[in-house]
């Protein structure tokens, strides 16, 4: 059985070489709506989706990242995508369960996931958790008015992909098992 949610998740790809143009707003905002419905624990909705067009602040941000890596100066992390969305969560949100990193995580797989639906390149980009510890990042929650105690959980590098994607690996071994 299949159906188009199906054929998305199997081949999905992480795309890590992306055309300069900008996607257009309803391209992002279909992303963005998508992140919004990821489930969360106790549906506290804890994760929060930082969306980045401003190419200035793009690149400051690609800067840190590219610190943190420890990559040579010209690299760009986020491999020349022109829209960076970046997904926090409140660690005190869901105080007793504490899914705040299972609630941005599947925030991110649901922005990459609605990405490939409608055409365009992604990749989950990491560092965020060390980005917003640092003063920069907080600098860049104060001037969004963000305020709690917030992680970073990922980075979702978006865009038009400048070739085409990879074909699916096949599945590994002994990746399910069953207890019926």
């Amino acid at each position: 059985m299949t159906n188009e949610t199906l054929k998305t998740l199997e081949t999905r790809r992480s795309c890590r070489d992306f055309k300069p143009d900008m996607i257009t707003d309803e391209e992002l905002e279909t992303v963005i709506r998508a992140g919004t419905f990821a489930p969360s624990g106790k549906n506290q909705q804890s994760a929060i989706i930082i969306a980045v067009t401003n190419k200035e602040l793009r690149d400051q941000i690609m800067e840190e990242n590219r610190k943190i890596g420890g990559w040579q100066e010209g690299f760009d992390p986020f491999y020349g995508a022109p829209v960076i969305l970046i997904v926090i969560a409140d660690k005190d949100a869901n105080n007793a369960s504490g899914t705040y990193i299972n609630d941005g995580s599947l925030v991110m797989g649901n922005l990459m996931n609605a990405a490939a639906s409608i055409g365009l390149g992604s990749v989950w980009i990491h560092r965020a958790r060390q980005e917003f510890e640092s003063d920069f990042g907080k600098a860049i929650l104060a001037k969004l008015g963000i305020k709690g105690n917030y992680e970073g959980i990922g980075h979702v590098a978006l865009g038009y992909p400048a070739k085409e994607l990879p074909k699916p690996a096949a599945r590994k071994e002994n990746y399910v098992y069953y207890i019926r």
